[in-house]
């Protein structure tokens, strides 16, 4: 694969979807379900679909079902929009296998966060994400997340990852840090995009400089969110504000508790899937539940027989 080809037809940037994964209610992948949600949000005009992600419960998906996942998004989407295949793990020699995997099923880039569990020193996340840009010849997008990973990829290390290797080719800031933000667009090199991993930040991320976001919101309002999105990146500022502090209490009540819980909790509402989580995450408890219901009400978001 060439890598200037690559990046021609590759822009990565706008609003792209981190997908949920639908499962029945016997635990099996939904691909029905999975189906409906793809032609939802590319009819909300989504830039692109990241499937296989936090918010896709990546870490409870067997390799069998990470792969069928990707493999039928990719299918669906058939070019229509931009597929960021989830492809990270803690393992370099996994996330090797499934970044090879994603760009020989056709994804146009994969997503791979940093390393959870192990706490890698800076030196040990040079050598994982090169290691694997190197060896799958797949653009990458970084996936900043302490939070989660427990460990923090500094700007300097993004910066200089982003200066030695060409195949990766942006980043998911998920740090809620802006000045961590404005360093790595300070001091970026072109083509290297920024994506948010926050959709409370998407708007500041965007008047910064940012290229978009990888959006949780955008699985229950990709018309709404994709407008908010291609607005500011249109310097279109006072639009983008009214959309965005429309959206705000969805964007808060998606983290009542831990993601993917309330947007799952939010799709069944809406009749897009059946309502169910793998384990260890539990359903939504009742009152974080009602006041999104509330959120989705005001919306005009539910069928009428859910308003209730």
């Amino acid at each position: 694969m060439s890598l200037e080809t690559e990046t021609e037809t590759a822009p990565l940037a706008g609003n792209f979807v981190a997908l949920v994964t639908p499962f029945t209610t016997e635990d099996r992948l939904d691909e029905a379900a999975l189906a409906r949600l793809v032609e939802y949000v590319i009819d909300g005009g989504v830039d692109g679909i990241v499937p296989c992600g936090t918010t896709g419960e990546k870490s409870t998906l067997t390799v069998e079902e990470h792969k069928r996942v990707i493999e039928r998004v990719v299918e669906l989407v058939a070019g229509r929009v931009q597929v960021i295949a989830g492809s990270g793990s803690n393992d370099t020699r996994h996330a090797v296998e499934m970044a090879r995997f994603a760009r020989q099923i056709g994804a146009d880039a994969s997503l791979s966060e940093v390393p959870y569990y192990n706490r890698p020193t800076q030196e040990g996340l040079i050598r994982h994400f090169c290691t694997i840009a190197e060896h799958a010849e797949i653009p990458m997008i970084v996936y900043n997340i302490p939070s989660r990973a427990g460990t923090r990829i500094n700007a300097d290390t993004l910066l200089r990852l982003a200066h030695m290797c060409p195949w990766i080719q942006g980043v998911k800031d998920a740090t809620k840090d802006l000045d961590f933000t404005a360093e790595v667009l300070r001091g970026r090199p072109d083509g290297f995009r920024v994506l948010s991993g926050d959709d409370s930040a998407t708007l500041a991320i965007i008047a910064m400089g940012g290229d978009g976001v990888i959006s949780v919101v955008a699985n229950e309002v990709p018309d709404r969110f994709s407008e908010m999105v291609h607005a500011a990146m249109q310097n279109e500022f006072e639009r983008a504000r009214e959309i965005y502090f429309e959206l705000l209490p969805l964007m808060t009540a998606n983290f009542l508790e831990t993601n993917p819980i309330p947007v799952k909790a939010a799709l069944a509402m809406m009749g897009l899937i059946e309502p169910h989580i793998r384990l260890p995450l539990t359903p939504m408890s009742p009152g974080p539940r009602e006041k999104l219901r509330q959120v989705l009400a005001a919306l005009n978001l539910l069928p009428p027989a859910a308003e209730k």
